[in-house]
């Protein structure tokens, strides 16, 4: 099992930054991507950033540019730095894990919430 744990939401203005953070603990395998995703009210989740552990990224059309992702492997975190941020970024971010192997599971945070609102 993988428990993964988010830092880093909150109220911020338009044109603001906000950093999250998410650390994964338990039995990770070792090929894995890790990412973010978001849901707003009303909304489905959609992907935001994701990395591999081989650091492979995509983001998504409307973040690209203003966002960026970062990984540490030796210590199982996945950053997500975000700037120029919009009221459209609000939303509740979720991280994410997924097994890159036949069978892999993927595993999600309890999601944090971010505002984006003057």
């Amino acid at each position: 099992q993988v428990q993964l744990v988010e830092s880093g939401g909150g109220l911020v203005q338009p044109g603001g930054s906000l950093r999250l953070s998410c650390a994964a603990s338990g039995s990770i395998f070792s090929i894995n991507a890790m990412g973010w995703y978001r849901q707003a009210p009303g909304k489905q989740r959609e992907l935001v950033a994701r990395i591999t552990s081989g650091g492979s990224t995509n983001y998504a059309d409307s973040v690209k540019g203003r966002f960026t992702i970062s990984r540490d492997n030796a210590k199982n975190t996945v950053s997500l730095q975000m700037n120029s941020l919009k009221p459209e970024d609000t939303a509740v971010y979720y991280c994410n894990l997924d097994e890159l192997r036949v069978g892999g599971r993927r595993y999600w945070g309890q999601g944090t919430q971010v505002t984006v609102s003057s």
